[in-house]
């Protein structure tokens, strides 16, 4: 049985990473909206409540997370490594564990998948520049590289096999619900902001890939969700309510980290020349003759 997208009182929705920040958020705030809400994670979370189930379940074992996905018709993923790391960390998780996550969805026949993504996917994009979703990636650290490869998977999936795919770009989402640094009032989203937009990705009738920010309606926010503007998605909060309280307190940021829209993942290790990265050769000199 096939059911509808824009009737979510019929749809049987799963989420990875279930106990995270975003994961935890979602399951409060979408509580009885879906005919089910199955919940994984291997993280510790709360027993299940009506309309829900809860599973342990680890992202590297295939054959796990495709038990999972019996009869689902969404799959939002959230699992994974949340921040930059070694690349020993990232690989199992965020490469392997997100192909395992997009193939058992394959074989168990989902319709739609909501990956998280990352603003960090574009963070070597020059901050003083406005951006929509269709700019070059420009990851910013190991953890972006990832996140560019999520995408990548999705447009895979989507064109090879049919399946429905948002890659969301979220900005700044913060456990305490408000910004807490400089760079948060341009790429801060909100709880509600956050939820509203899985919803509409999730609740959309019909689309067959796209790519969104998550960013709240922030008066400084650099990045245009123009051609996203199909789902409907209208953010209500406004990182600005909280600008005099956070430029009080929020210490200088990083020189490297100031100049792009990635902010702190770009001083990272880097040694860089930041003339170069907005993709102008060098130039040379010749010697006279």
């Amino acid at each position: 049985m096939t059911r509808p997208f824009d009737q979510p009182a019929a749809l049987r929705v799963l989420i990875t990473g279930a106990a995270g920040n975003i994961g935890r958020t979602l399951r409060a705030q979408l509580k009885g909206r879906y005919a089910l809400l199955r919940l994984t994670d291997v993280a510790p979370q709360q027993p299940a409540e009506a309309g829900e189930e809860v599973a342990t379940v680890d992202i590297r074992d295939l054959a796990a997370v495709e038990r999972s996905m019996e009869g689902i018709d969404c799959v939002v993923h959230l699992a994974g490594m949340p921040e930059e790391d070694a690349w020993e960390k990232i690989l199992p998780l965020n490469i392997e564990g997100c192909y395992h996550v997009f193939e058992a969805a394959r074989r168990q026949g989902v319709r739609r998948l909501v990956f998280a993504s990352s603003n960090h996917a574009i963070g070597f994009h020059r901050r003083e520049t406005f951006i929509d979703t269709e700019v070059e990636t420009r990851p910013d650290g190991r953890y972006g590289v990832s996140k560019v490869f999520g995408e990548a998977l999705g447009r895979m999936y989507a064109d090879k096999y049919g399946m429905s795919v948002a890659c969301l770009r979220i900005g700044s989402f913060r456990a305490s619900d408000r910004p807490s640094e400089s760079r948060h009032l341009l790429t801060w989203i909100s709880h509600r902001d956050m939820t509203q937009l899985t919803r509409r990705c999730i609740e959309h009738p019909l689309y067959h890939f796209v790519v969104a920010y998550g960013v709240s309606a922030n008066l400084r926010s650099r990045w245009d969700n123009t051609p996203a503007k199909f789902l409907g998605y209208r953010p209500q909060d406004d990182a600005e309510a909280f600008a005099a309280e956070v430029l009080a307190t929020s210490p200088l940021e990083d020189p490297i980290a100031a100049q792009f829209h990635g902010g702190m993942y770009c001083p990272i290790e880097f040694v860089g020349d930041p003339a170069r990265i907005d993709g102008q050769p060098p130039v040379v000199v010749l010697p006279r003759d």
